[in-house]
């Protein structure tokens, strides 16, 4: 008898019942539903381990439904603990600022409410229909420029070190490629390479999930199981989003990384590894190791050695390499002729500066070629799947006049004075704290100002979009990590 294929996994999160009833009605036949009403239960959900294939998700989600923030940093949570999944927005938050941000975040469509439930169903069946593979060719990663070369330089020099690597850069950039061709050429290409993201596990199962544990360690514990440790041997053991992991577990790391030891839960035992550490960051862990939120030893111990990846925008004309790479595979997927740029968009391409990197260079490819495939792409075309605010915020901001922004009207003397005064009267002053407040202050009154609009906030803060997402993100983690 022949076996059913098993269903893909779809994880849905919107906080309207009625939506999520109708769409679990309709696409329960194609897909396996798992359901969340908030941020915070999705990704209760990913990190039981759920790897799902799409997200079908909403922007407008519990505590602030009225506002995107929830939605857009959902979108950063799935992709850091399963970079896989497809993400699929339906929104009535459906703005064209809203659309782009989201797509640039590594969403790889958006859909406005109210939606046809069947024409959903088709585009996420399509959507799902294409399947990466790694941007490598000729054991080399794709690009020409001389960042490009000189990763591939420093791969070649660190590949077979016994040191560990530290590999930095932002999300999207293609960390985990760098760490796979490090193991690749390293002299333990013939050993296991396993790869485990830190922020995907919950912290209450890290330890066992990297050390193994006896059994009778914990409620479910039936059977003693090796950890991640073990399992890579001789071989390669890539951590990503090291940052993440949790400051009682920093020292059992540092222990394994400077001596080979380490016990599995619930067991006195010493046990040994020779497995060669890899880990990959997006946060800046010098700067987290200075306000004590990483700790200094263990940053010092993984950065013996440290490679920079470096963002598409600094790669020139790389992204038309990669965008040719792209749709050319998803071409060949979606059985279509590939598609090619006029030469206004080309310039509009070369023009834009990526915050989502490759990854969203990918999913302007999967669009493009699910909408167009066969035919050449206007610049106009283009532009609707570009988060254009990011060229345009900082730009529209030194057009306006000073006299706009009170935030900026206090001199340099004045903070001075106002820095003395508040020196003098205080006998535990912390600076790091005091630039935090100042912080949280000016973000929590620019987005007042502005009645909740990001785009208008950033404007006000003279940054793009982008990075006010990024520091409310930051604030926010730290807000949790000492609550």
């Amino acid at each position: 008898m022949q076996s059913v294929p098993a269903k893909p996994l779809l994880l849905i999160v919107d906080d309207d019942e009625l939506i999520v009833d109708s769409m679990s009605y309709f696409l329960d036949a194609d897909f396996e539903l798992a359901v969340a009403n908030s941020r915070t239960q999705a990704v209760d959900i990913l990190r039981q381990g759920a790897r799902p294939s799409g997200a079908l998700i909403d922007l407008g989600l519990p505590p602030v439904p009225h506002r995107p923030d929830e939605g857009f940093a959902l979108i950063r949570d799935i992709l850091a603990h399963s970079p896989d999944t497809r993400i699929i927005v339906l929104s009535g938050q459906a703005d064209d600022a809203n659309a782009r941000h989201a797509r640039a975040l590594g969403a790889t469509e958006f859909v406005a409410k109210p939606a046809n439930p069947e024409v959903l169903r088709k585009l996420l069946l399509r959507v799902l229909s294409f399947q990466d593979l790694a941007p490598v060719e000729d054991d080399s990663l794709i690009g020409q420029s001389p960042p490009m070369q000189q990763l591939r330089l420093q791969i070649r020099q660190f590949a077979k070190s016994q040191f560990p690597v530290l590999i930095e850069g932002e999300s999207g950039s293609g960390k985990e490629l760098v760490a796979a061709a490090l193991h690749k050429f390293s002299d333990r290409a013939n050993k296991p390479y396993l790869a485990l993201n830190c922020a995907s596990i919950a912290p209450s199962l890290v330890e066992a999930t990297l050390f193994g544990h006896g059994k009778g360690a914990f409620t479910g514990a039936t059977a003693a199981k090796s950890g991640y440790f073990e399992d890579a041997d001789e071989g390669t053991l890539f951590l990503d989003e090291i940052g993440e992991l949790p400051m009682e577990l920093q020292p059992k790391l540092l222990r394994v990384l400077e001596n080979g030891e380490f016990q599995r839960v619930g067991e006195t035992q010493t046990r040994r590894s020779t497995a060669r550490i890899l880990a990959a960051t997006n946060r800046d862990l010098r700067r987290e190791s200075r306000e004590n939120n990483f700790r200094a030893d263990l940053y010092h111990r993984l950065s013996v050695l440290s490679m920079a990846v470096p963002p598409l925008r600094e790669l020139g004309t790389d992204r038309f390499l990669l965008l040719e790479h792209f749709q050319r595979l998803y071409a060949r997927q979606a059985q279509s002729a590939p598609i090619w740029l006029s030469a206004s968009a080309a310039n509009c391409l070369n023009d834009y500066p990526f915050p989502g990197n490759v990854r969203e260079l990918r999913n302007i490819a999967i669009r493009l070629t699910a909408k167009y495939g066969g035919r050449q792409i206007e610049r106009a075309e283009l532009e609707t799947e570009l988060d254009i605010d990011v060229q345009t915020q900082e730009s529209a901001f030194v057009n306006e006049p000073a006299s706009n922004h009170p935030m900026q009207q206090r001199t340099t003397e004045d903070w001075i004075n106002a820095a003395c005064a508040e020196l003098q009267n205080s006998s535990s002053f912390n600076l790091d704290e005091r630039l935090r407040q100042r912080e949280v202050a000016y973000i929590e009154a620019a987005q007042l100002i502005s009645d909740g609009n990001l785009s208008k906030a950033a404007r006000l803060l003279g940054i793009n979009r982008t990075t006010l997402y990024n520091r409310i993100d930051t604030l926010a983690r730290e807000a949790r990590r000492k609550s």
